[in-house]
């Protein structure tokens, strides 16, 4: 196992994800100690499976939220107990088995070694990614890059990044927005407002067919509309931050892949 950081910790939000999650949450410790997950309000019985793991791995923690609020909203509640724990950043992954654990240590060392930055993955398909979710994600993209004027986003909603703590949690904090499906992408655009760059790796990305353990709680009309709404609100705010952008467009270059 992983030697503890002090710092930087993987944080998994976690919304009735079936039993995939505990090879999840196993394979993030192999990789990365401490690791928390947050449980957000699972009625699946997930919920005591974790704790039961938790009670023999001191670093492994379990956070119960007693209803489903968002996985914006069950990562907020961990930027807040990690924060007063003294860490500095939060590596987010989803539980459902899509995120590639053994890229964990490389994500965090480049986010040891760039601490201002987000670190962005940068998903690489196979087969197993459904094409329309593919294709839809290139509008979110194009959206995001216009919003702040192409500083090097990636890819606008994959969930497996590091965040700083602090930023995070101060735009969280006045915003009553990024609770839910519009988290990750809302997340990467202010931050680069806040001049927190973008540093972008590949990470393979897998999806799981419902037979070999797969959940999603992906809604294409309620999501889609959550997005789009999300995006007018974005635009309105990068018409009235432009010249800031236009600023910080000239004076910063973004990081592309390593």
């Amino acid at each position: 196992m992983p030697e503890r950081s002090f710092t930087h910790l993987v944080l998994i939000p976690s919304f009735n994800p079936g039993p995939q999650v505990y090879a999840t949450v196993q394979a993030a410790r192999q990789n990365w100690a401490p690791v928390w997950v947050v449980v957000d309000g699972s009625t699946d019985g997930t919920a005591e499976g974790l704790q039961t793991l938790a009670a023999s791995d001191p670093d492994l923690l379990v956070m119960v939220l007693p209803s489903n609020c968002g996985k914006g909203a069950a990562v907020l509640h961990g930027l807040n107990v990690a924060r007063q724990e003294g860490f500095t950043h939060v590596l987010t992954m989803d539980s459902d088995g899509q995120h590639p654990a053994d890229c964990i240590a490389k994500f965090m060392q480049a986010s040891q070694q760039n601490p201002h930055c987000m670190v962005l993955g940068l998903p690489q398909f196979d087969t197993s990614a459904p094409s329309l979710r593919v294709q839809g994600r290139r509008i979110s993209n194009l959206w995001a890059n216009v919003e702040t004027l192409w500083l090097g986003i990636g890819d606008s909603l994959f969930g497996f990044r590091i965040y700083p703590i602090e930023p995070l949690r101060a735009i969280m904090q006045n915003n009553r927005w990024m609770r839910r499906f519009d988290f990750d992408p809302e997340a990467a655009v202010r931050l680069c407002w806040k001049n927190i760059r973008p540093i972008n790796l590949p990470a393979p990305v897998k999806y799981l067919r419902a037979e070999d353990g797969g959940v999603s709680h992906f809604n294409y009309l309620r999501d889609n509309l959550l997005l789009s709404w999300m995006h007018s609100r974005l635009f309105i705010g990068f018409v009235l931050r432009l010249p800031l952008l236009i600023w910080q467009r000239v004076m910063t270059r973004p990081h592309h892949n390593d």
